[in-house]
């Protein structure tokens, strides 16, 4: 593999590995979020932010774990058959799937940054009691549907670099 692919992938991984280990302490924001949820209820007024602050919290837990969660495999695979095969066959098999993630990816961030693009321009909000502006998690998806394209064709590279018989 030519060294500008390698470079790609070595920083690639590392931004995403980064990121990824980051927000796996979101979980602990979303708790807090939703304990403090919990002690409004009971001993003082609810609070209106609450809940959506939540939702926004595992919006971002997921979306930037992402790129993350692809570089370390942990995506669903149907593994009928795909467990008992060579590193090289697997190569093989993920090197032609990809394309479909990486399609899929395309739409979302083409989806995701006209939406971004609309609530810019027109100071959209939630229609809840609470009315935060849509903006940043929407451009927080921007960015992670970005991370994930970028990780889809690390991927891409490390397996075409595994049929050949290298490893990057």
């Amino acid at each position: 593999m030519p060294g500008l692919i390698r470079q790609y992938v070595r920083v690639v991984d590392a931004v995403n590995y980064r990121i990824g280990r980051v927000m796996m302490y979101g979980i602990f924001v979303m708790m807090g979020i939703l304990l403090w949820s919990s002690v409004s209820k009971t001993f003082f007024l609810p609070s209106l932010w609450t809940l959506e602050m939540a939702q926004f919290a595992m919006v971002a837990y997921y979306i930037m774990g992402g790129p993350y969660s692809i570089q370390m495999g942990s995506n669903v695979r149907m593994d009928l058959f795909y467990g008992s095969w060579s590193p090289k066959r697997r190569a093989l098999a993920d090197s032609v799937t990809i394309f479909f993630l990486i399609f899929y990816l395309g739409v979302l961030l083409y989806g995701a940054f006209d939406s971004t693009s609309y609530s810019l321009e027109y100071g959209e909000r939630s229609p809840t009691a609470w009315r935060p502006f849509l903006w940043p998690i929407k451009v927080l998806m921007c960015f992670g549907f970005f991370l994930m394209l970028l990780q889809a064709f690390s991927e891409l590279f490390k397996d075409l670099a595994r049929i050949k018989g290298e490893e990057i």
